[in-house]
């Protein structure tokens, strides 16, 4: 997966799990009051990886809304809001 950028993060209103823990993209620079930040990953993981995004990006001024299993997947995604 080529890694994600401000501009592709804007457009489809959502991040993965993985950049916001590896610090890829300067969410500063996002112009919405909502992000989903999508975790993928095999069993129980997701979870755990969605909410550790969350509560990196608290610290930066984001809170968690809500986190939601959308389809059959094991793809969980946490709404986030700008505070």
């Amino acid at each position: 997966m080529p890694p994600e950028t401000i501009e592709t993060v804007a457009r489809t209103r959502a991040i993965t799990a993985a950049a916001v823990l590896q610090q890829q993209v300067d969410l500063r620079a996002y112009p919405h009051r909502h992000l989903a930040v999508v975790a993928y990953a095999a069993g129980g993981d997701s979870i755990s990886q969605a909410l550790a995004a969350a509560d990196h990006l608290s610290y930066s001024g984001w809170e968690l809304v809500n986190v939601t299993q959308l389809g059959s997947t094991r793809t969980l995604h946490a709404f986030m809001r700008r505070r």
